[in-house]
């Protein structure tokens, strides 16, 4: 006993110690931004101006942006570019789980396989201090493995206790066996049909792209130059004097957005492109192997419904013998992933098949009750993750997802492969390898325990100073509270009043999610050039629910073109480009061809007379089609009153052939992919069903999206 509290103690005083010791290298960290960003013309000023900077970072996803924090808090000159928007890429469509990887640990085990043993452990480490540094953005999550054989619940007891003894002392809660009652009381949802058990465990959860943004606006604060929507056009060389050998010395850049060219130097280049590694690498030699190999992981969003508010759920062992995450998410529930060999693409689309077998794994583990319907996808999207591979290797489920730094012969410094959770200590090791290879004179690393932006003032009552001090409703007090922490106050002086008596500030881009308008203008402080940067990273509208974010599109574009002085030309790119990254890549496209693929009617013939019934109630005059003037006019026969470009939107749904009518035909297609399930929120055909009961009995009526059927 004596033993055990000695042994306790030591442990406590080693925590103890080295978190003071953090605390006290993060106190004399200069923060020459602390009060203001500088502005993206100042950054792109900066990055044209400097002679010579340390440190060049290509990419400003997870890993780049994290090798920018590093670089420049050990007191080394940094900058970084990134051809897109921060975070665009695989470090924001991630499973958002901040976890060591349950999965390593069992093939470390079954293997004996040290380095993925040890690859686990460092992602464990690495959890606890993201959880630590960006409390705001990441919080513990419990995830509940079902148990539906007698012999496995020792079996994977045994596994998931061995992940809580590899977290030692960072265990975030231990895990425990539940019985049959307990998890059905706890996840109702879950099939009970020879259910025996089940065990629960922990892991993190966290915005992968806003906690990708506070990484780089951190190093922004702390002095690195970083420009999003700058892209490397060529690496710089020159001669070594002392060897003669061509050295890789800095990059040609084009600012995307004005198309201005110019160069950057600095002594040590870093490549963190993510799937795009082999095509740098191919800019410093063109006869160079690829050392990635892609992979697609599809995720989609479900409504909120489908899970427990704080309840997780793990499939380990799927049909083809993947792994199923069930999460609840920013008050959805997400679903995913697959993992199947890809082309490297900026633009990723979710397919329907992928969509499809996650729909199918998810039925399997889910009550008979629940109804799992394709019209409840709400959103879709598709990751490339950049694994490192044997090139001989066709098989992309068994690689580990370990990383790689590589130094070449002209000094170009690559890091690829890894996980979202290690990218801290990928980067440390990223800038250890370089500034050993290069000769730089740096400071050690800082980064372990460097709280991160909004972090600092953050509090779990934070949010009620916003309702009390600024008058917001308190759903959206608590999100702007969890998305921006001690940055919160800054978004909510922007609000504007709302002219209620309650809330008295905060005006919302979409009635049904707290984001608000004052976000859009913060946003651009955030270095957002584009709507789709607002709609997919600093908010994450379009992650959420697509035709959500399609109905913010025309606010959140004149909010930005006021604010950037848009000519009418840019804001019609901007909407037709937000609204194509929707339609493309967040799943919009095959949500709306659940409507437009469906040729054949399923219906009955005493469901085909009440739809025509219900239809000739709007189309009076029997022409076979209904516009907004028909629907109008019935509206106002039962006092009912709906803004005209609602109601534009509302028929633009279902208009198959957008031609500013709904035939009956469409009407019937609509109808029959309700009855399938393929449709599950049709604000149309809940709007005609109202309609017509309030016709016969005066009642009132709801457009509000139902998230479920008619």
């Amino acid at each position: 006993m004596c033993m055990c509290v000695c042994t306790s103690m030591c442990v406590f005083m080693h925590l103890l110690q080295a978190r003071l010791a953090h605390m006290a290298a993060e106190a004399e960290l200069k923060v020459p931004f602390a009060e203001e960003l500088p502005s993206r013309q100042a950054q792109l000023a900066t990055l044209k101006d400097t002679e010579e900077f340390d440190v060049l970072i290509v990419g400003g996803g997870a890993t780049g942006a994290g090798c920018a924090l590093d670089a420049v808090t050990r007191n080394l000159k940094t900058a970084l570019v990134e051809r897109n928007d921060f975070s665009s890429g695989t470090s924001s469509r991630s499973t958002k789980l901040i976890h060591g990887g349950v999965r390593y640990l069992q093939k470390a085990i079954m293997n004996l396989d040290y380095e993925q043993y040890m690859m686990v452990k460092e992602a464990l480490h690495e959890r606890a201090n993201l959880l630590e540094v960006a409390p705001h953005l990441s919080a513990p999550l419990p995830i509940m493995l079902p148990v539906y054989k007698w012999w496995q619940l020792p079996y994977y007891w045994i596994g998931i206790k061995m992940y809580d003894v590899v977290a030692g002392t960072e265990c975030l809660k231990s895990s425990y066996v539940l019985s049959k009652n307990k998890a059905l009381e706890l996840f109702p949802m879950l099939k009970k049909d020879k259910l025996v058990g089940a065990i629960v465990y922990y892991d993190g959860q966290h915005n992968d792209a806003r906690m990708n943004l506070v990484i780089a606006l951190t190093a922004a604060r702390y002095g690195a130059a970083m420009a999003n929507y700058t892209e490397v056009m060529s690496l710089l060389k020159k001669n070594d004097p002392e060897t003669g050998e061509e050295k890789v010395c800095g990059a040609h850049c084009r600012d995307v957005i004005t198309g201005q060219e110019f160069d950057v130097r600095a002594k040590c280049v870093i490549n963190a492109t993510g799937p795009f590694t082999d095509s740098l690498r191919k800019m410093d030699n063109q006869e160079i192997e690829n050392i990635c190999q892609p992979s697609a992981g599809v995720h989609i969003v479900i409504p909120g419904y489908y899970s427990p508010d704080n309840m997780g759920l793990l499939d380990p062992a799927t049909s083809d013998g993947r792994v199923i995450f069930f999460l609840p998410w920013q008050k959805m529930t997400i679903a995913g992933t697959t993992d199947s060999p890809t082309d490297v693409t900026a633009h990723p689309v979710p397919t329907e098949e992928d969509i499809n077998f996650i729909l199918n794994e998810v039925r399997n583990y889910l009550s008979p009750d629940v109804e799992v319907r394709r019209g409840d996808v709400l959103a879709a999207w598709s990751g490339i993750r950049p694994l490192v591979t044997d090139p001989n290797s066709k098989d992309t489920q068994s690689i580990c997802r370990n990383h790689i730094v590589n130094v070449s012969d002209s000094g170009l410094v690559t890091i690829a492969g890894g996980k979202w959770t290690t990218y801290r200590s990928m980067a440390e090791e990223t800038l250890d390898a370089a500034i050993k290879a290069h000769g730089l004179s740096a400071q050690p690393c800082k980064t372990v325990g460097l709280t991160l932006e909004g972090g600092k003032d953050w509090t779990p009552t934070l949010y009620i100073r916003l309702v009390q001090d600024y008058g917001l409703e308190n759903e959206v007090a608590q999100h702007l509270a969890s998305q921006y922490g001690g940055k919160a106050y800054e978004v909510a002086k922007k609000a504007q009043v709302t002219g209620k008596r309650w809330p008295i500030v905060g005006k919302r881009l979409v009635s049904e999610f707290p984001y608000i308008e004052s976000e859009v203008l913060y946003a651009i402080k955030e270095y957002a050039c584009t709507a789709i940067d607002v709609i997919a990273r600093r908010t994450r509208l379009g992650f959420l629910n697509v035709q959500a974010a399609d109905e913010a599109l025309p606010r959140i574009v004149e909010i930005m073109a006021k604010k950037l002085d848009w000519s009418q030309e840019r804001k019609k790119a901007e909407l037709e480009a937000a609204k194509n990254f929707l339609y493309l890549e967040m799943g919009y496209r095959s949500r709306s061809e659940q409507l437009t693929k469906t040729s054949e009617i399923c219906l009955d013939y005493q469901e085909v007379i009440r739809y025509k019934k219900r239809f000739h109630k709007f189309d009076k005059e029997s022409k076979g089609f209904i516009t907004t003037v028909d629907v109008q006019r019935v509206l106002q026969n039962i006092n009912v009153q709906i803004d005209e470009n609602a109601l534009h939107e509302i028929l633009n749904e279902v208009d198959l052939n957008k031609n500013g009518q709904v035939e009956f035909d469409e009407f019937l297609q609509l109808m029959s992919a309700v009855k399938k399930g393929q449709v599950s929120d049709s604000r149309l055909a809940i709007l005609l069903k109202t309609a017509e009961e309030s016709l016969d009995m005066r009642g009132p009526v709801t457009v509000d999206r139902s998230g479920g059927g008619v």
